[in-house]
C-alpha cells in the first residue's frame, strides 16, 4: 500500500515525478509555491508531452496565506478565421488537424500572470531561465517514455501519423516510440531557450509569436498574429460552495467548475459520512447527472452568460436538487462531454502560499499538429464548439470554447486547506467528489482516498458507451448493488487510466504538508 508523504517546508504532487522534482527544486532553492509550479508546468509539458503542452490552455487557482483565492484563466478564444464558413461542408469541427487547431494556446499567459502576482505577493523573483532549465534540459537531453505516452501514441496512431509535423516530433524512424525509449525534443528545447531570453510573452507579442503565426498561415490554422497578440489571461474570483466541512473553491467559465461544486454542494444534503461504497458512488453519481444538466444549460464563454453563476450554488437550489435524487434508482442518464487528457498539479510552500493548477492540450497529442522548427503541439479545444448555429456552444470567433478543466481548494472548518484535483474530462469533478468525499467527510485517508477504486460515468477514450464504468476492485456486493439500483454498470481495469490522474496536498494545522498521487500515473509526492 502506498502511503501519503509528509513534509515540514514545502510539497509538489504531479502526474509524472520528474515534474515534482522540478518544482521541489525551486522550493528548496527560496522559491515559492507559484514558482515551483511554473518549473512543474514547464517540465510536465516535455515529459508528458501526449497529456499538456505549451500549445494548450491551462488555469490557475492560487491560495495566498491570508486574503481572498485568486484563479487565472489561462484559456484562448477562437481566431478571428474560425467561422461557419471556414468549416463548410463539415457537420462538426474535426478532432486532429489544422482545422482542429482553431484556438489561442493561452498557457504561456498563465505561466507570465502567475509570476505577476508572485512578485505581488513578495516573492523574490526566481529568474526565468531557472524555472525552465529542466524543461530545456530534459527535452534537450531526452527522457524515457512513460508507457501512458507510448499507449497513447499507439492507440491513436492512425489519425495522427498525417498530422503535420507529428511523425517527425513523436515517431522516432517512424514508430511508435517504446517505454522506456529515450525521447528528445531539440525544437521544443530551443523553442524553452528563447522563451527564457525573449520573455514569455514573446509567445504572444514577440518574435516566437510571429513565426507562430507565419507557420499556422502556412498550415491553414484560422489563428492570426492579431488574435496572439490580443490574447491575455485573466484574474478571476473563483466560484465558492459553502459545505459543512469549510469553503470549496473552483474555477469560472469558461470551465465546468460549477459542475465540481454543485456535485458536493448536493451530496452535503445527503448523509455522505456514514454511506458505504455504493450509496457513496450512487449518489456521486445522481448528483453528477444533476450537475451535468446546470452544465449543459449554462456553461459557455463568461461574455455568452446572461446567469450569475454563484447564485446556481446556493444552499436553497443545491438542497432542491438533492431532493431529486432517489436514493432506490438510478435517473435515466443523457450523453457527456467525453474524454480529455490534462494534468492536474498542486505545491504548498512554507508561507502557506499553494497552487491549484491544470494544464491541457484536451485529446491526446491535442490536434496533433506541431508547428514546424518549435516543437509545439497545438491543442484542439476547439472541438467543443457547435457547428449548429444558435446553439449554447456555437463557434464564433474570439469566443472562448467550453472547457473540462477546473482545479479545485478547499479551506476547511478545522483549519485545514487542501489543493485537490484531477485529469480526465468528464470524470474531472466526479473523482473530485470521490476524493474529498472520502478523505474529508469520510475521514480516509489522502492517499488511501486517490488509491482506492474509482469510477467514470460517461465515455472513455475512444468509446461511444455512456455507462457508469467502475474499476475493478470494487466488491462484488458493490457492483451487484448498483446493478440493481438501474445502473448500467462496465468494469474497467483495476487501475485504470479513464478515471483520471488525481493528487492532493493538505496543509494541516501544525504545518506540516501531506501529499499525495495517484498510482495510475507516474507521478509522485515529493516534499521536504
Amino acid at each position: 500500500m502506498i502511503q501519503s508523504n509528509m513534509a515540514p517546508l514545502g510539497m509538489a504532487v504531479t502526474p509524472h515525478h520528474l515534474a515534482s522534482e522540478s518544482a521541489l527544486a525551486v522550493l528548496r532553492e527560496g522559491g515559492n509555491a507559484i514558482e515551483a509550479m511554473v518549473a512543474a508546468a514547464a517540465t510536465i509539458a516535455v515529459v508528458y508531452p501526449h497529456m499538456n503542452g505549451l500549445g494548450g490552455d491551462g488555469f490557475w487557482l492560487i491560495m495566498p496565506p491570508q486574503g481572498e483565492p485568486v484563479a487565472i484563466d489561462a484559456s484562448g478564444a477562437a481566431g478571428s478565421l474560425a467561422h461557419f464558413d471556414f468549416y463548410s461542408g463539415e457537420q462538426h469541427i474535426p478532432h486532429r488537424g489544422p482545422k482542429a487547431a482553431l484556438t489561442v494556446a493561452g498557457t504561456v499567459s498563465g505561466w507570465a500572470e502567475a509570476l505577476k502576482i508572485s512578485t505581488e505577493l513578495g516573492g523574490a523573483q526566481q529568474p526565468l531561465a531557472r524555472l525552465l532549465a529542466d524543461a530545456i534540459r530534459y527535452a534537450a537531453d531526452g527522457i524515457p517514455v512513460t508507457q501512458s505516452q507510448a499507449s497513447a501514441t499507439a492507440s491513436k496512431f492512425s489519425e495522427l501519423v498525417a498530422q503535420p509535423g507529428f511523425a517527425a516530433n513523436f515517431l522516432p524512424n517512424g514508430e511508435v516510440p517504446r517505454t522506456g525509449s529515450r525521447f528528445t525534443q531539440p525544437d521544443l528545447a530551443n523553442t524553452l531557450t528563447a522563451l527564457t531570453i525573449d520573455g514569455l510573452d514573446s509567445f504572444y507579442r514577440g518574435p516566437l509569436a510571429h513565426k507562430l503565426a507565419l507557420e499556422m498561415s502556412r498550415l491553414g490554422m484560422p489563428i492570426t498574429l492579431e488574435d496572439l497578440q490580443s490574447h491575455q489571461a485573466k484574474r478571476r474570483t473563483p466560484l465558492c460552495v459553502s459545505h459543512q466541512q469549510g469553503e470549496i473553491y473552483n474555477m469560472t467559465p469558461p470551465t465546468q467548475g460549477l459542475v465540481s461544486l454543485a456535485i458536493l454542494g448536493i451530496t452535503d444534503q445527503l448523509n455522505m459520512a456514514e454511506a458505504n461504497d455504493a450509496q457513496t458512488v450512487h449518489r456521486i453519481v445522481e448528483a453528477t447527472k444533476l450537475a451535468f444538466g446546470l452544465r449543459d444549460k449554462y456553461l459557455t464563454d463568461p461574455l455568452h452568460i446572461s446567469e450569475e453563476m454563484q447564485s446556481l450554488l446556493t444552499r436553497d437550489r443545491l438542497a432542491a436538487m438533492a431532493a431529486q435524487i432517489d436514493e432506490q434508482k438510478a435517473a435515466p442518464w443523457g450523453s457527456g462531454r467525453g474524454p480529455g487528457d490534462t494534468v492536474w498539479m498542486g505545491v504548498m510552500d512554507s508561507s502557506g502560499l499553494a497552487v491549484s493548477f491544470i494544464q491541457s492540450i484536451y485529446h491526446e497529442f491535442g490536434s496533433g499538429v506541431v508547428l514546424p522548427d518549435t516543437g509545439i503541439t497545438w491543442q484542439n479545444r476547439g472541438a467543443a464548439f457547435s457547428l449548429q448555429p444558435g446553439h449554447l456552444l456555437a463557434l464564433a470567433p474570439g469566443k472562448q470554447p467550453f472547457h473540462t478543466l477546473n482545479p479545485a481548494a478547499a479551506r476547511l472548518h478545522d483549519g485545514r486547506i487542501m489543493v485537490y484535483g484531477s485529469m480526465g474530462g468528464d470524470g474531472q469533478p466526479q473523482t473530485q467528489a470521490a476524493l474529498f468525499t472520502r478523505h474529508v467527510v469520510q475521514g480516509v485517508p489522502l492517499q488511501q482516498a486517490i488509491s482506492a477504486p474509482r469510477w467514470l460515468l460517461g465515455r472513455t477514450w475512444g468509446q461511444a458507451s455512456e455507462s457508469l464504468k467502475l474499476e475493478g476492485r470494487f466488491s462484488a456486493e458493490t457492483i451487484a448493488t448498483l446493478r440493481a439500483l438501474g445502473h448500467e454498470v462496465e468494469i474497467l481495469p483495476d487501475f485504470s487510466e479513464a478515471v483520471g490522474h488525481a493528487g492532493a496536498i493538505v496543509r494541516h494545522n501544525n504545518g506540516m504538508l501531506e501529499g499525495a498521487y495517484d498510482p495510475r500515473s507516474n507521478g509522485s509526492a515529493a516534499g521536504f
